[in-house]
């Protein structure tokens, strides 16, 4: 038996119509967006993007229609993904709600907490953070160390989340803290709480400011804030178990090697001006690496349209496609010999600009490369 496997998909032909109608809702869309904006996509936060989308029917596409969903194929999202991505588009704020914490939800949650919350992300109304990691623990979510202690009526959370992109802007987070402490297993006594930010005392959120001079990023305290029992997502002890299955979500979509996209479409651009063939071997090079990457992914959505977990394939997915877009300044910038600026100079200057200081996150998010090739080396069994 193999540790894991990539099966050949291809999207069905009626996809084809759903492709050309999100393109002309772009092309009517991001021109009032600068392309180093664009170049952000899921970084970036346009509610009025997001409520737009969501009046398309874009966001909770696979979801069952009584929760505010449209009941399409996973195949359907992510065609919409693509397209999305691929142009540029602002999809930072639902991003989250959308792609992990919904399904999450809908699998592991209470049905007052899906009929409260899901109709609200499909409109593009209500987003979601992640509370998983902490300081001092990189991405050994095992060694969280936020408590969770029981009272009467709920709990209360003391403790540091790190590094949580959009909690500053979110409604909830879906905060992994631990209401057991078993020394001779770790993974044990970790609990899934839905935690309302903005309704909630006890908690103080710091945006970090990253190299670019964005604030993605948060600091998350909490200070005997207090969660009701019925926030509780899935079982007590049960967290670790769901957040591996949550993240075969976060870790396999095409934002895995898309997130560079817009650097290519322009370093594309600038080299036709130049004429001649510069650049045509390096380009295609690049353009192989990332139909293999597509092909993967796809693989990893046609898993999931059959109900399977493919957490493994979404590591190699993650892995893979992170030294990609790593890789993308670096060669725009051998290719051309133009120099990255911030705030001055041309499309593919700025752009060049944002991804040269933002790629080095890539291999952060979603989990470090050494925790994936962990994770990969375990699936192999190497260790």
């Amino acid at each position: 038996m193999q540790p894991f496997r990539f099966d050949l998909c291809e999207l069905p032909g009626e996809t084809k119509g759903l492709r050309e109608e999100i393109r002309a809702f772009l092309a009517e869309e991001l021109p009032r967006i600068p392309l180093v904006k664009r170049a952000q996509t899921w970084s970036g936060s346009d509610p009025e993007f997001s409520r737009k989308m969501g009046a398309k029917g874009w966001i909770g596409m696979t979801w069952p229609k009584q929760y505010g969903g449209h009941e399409r194929s996973f195949f359907d999202r992510y065609v919409m993904l693509e397209e999305m991505l691929a142009a540029g588009a602002p999809v930072g704020a639902h991003w989250i709600g959308d792609r992990q914490s919904g399904p999450l939800l809908l699998r592991f949650g209470t049905e007052a907490q899906r009929q409260k919350i899901l109709p609200r992300v499909a409109k593009g109304e209500c987003y979601f953070c992640i509370g998983m990691s902490e300081p001092d623990s990189g991405s050994d979510l095992a060694a969280t160390r936020t408590r969770a202690d029981k009272v009467d009526g709920g709990y209360k959370v003391n403790g540091t989340k790190l590094w949580t992109s959009g909690a500053h802007t979110a409604h909830y987070m879906i905060g992994l803290f631990r209401t057991n402490l078993d020394p001779q297993n770790k993974h044990a006594g970790l609990t899934q709480f839905l935690v309302d930010l903005k309704n909630t005392d006890g908690i103080t959120i710091r945006p970090i400011k990253d190299l670019a001079g964005n604030a993605h990023f948060n600091e998350v305290v909490f200070q005997d804030a207090f969660v009701p029992d019925d926030m509780m997502v899935g079982t007590e002890g049960g967290g670790w178990g769901q957040v591996t299955a949550e993240l075969a979500f976060e870790r396999s979509g095409p934002e895995r090697y898309l997130s560079s996209f817009i650097l290519m479409v322009e370093m594309i651009r600038e080299l036709e001006k130049r004429g001649g063939e510069t650049g045509a071997r390096e380009i295609g090079r690049l353009v192989a690496h990332l139909v293999t990457l597509r092909q993967m992914s796809l693989s990893v959505a046609g898993m999931l349209e059959k109900g399977e977990n493919p957490a493994l394939e979404a590591s190699v997915v993650k892995d893979l496609g992170a030294i990609f877009e790593q890789d993308m300044p670096v060669r725009a910038h051998e290719l051309l010999g133009v120099a990255p600026t911030i705030g001055e100079g041309s499309d593919y200057e700025e752009v060049l600009g944002y991804l040269t200081q933002t790629v080095p996150s890539f291999s952060l998010r979603g989990g470090t490369r050494e925790i994936l090739r962990g994770i990969i080396a375990r699936g192999l069994g190497l260790r």
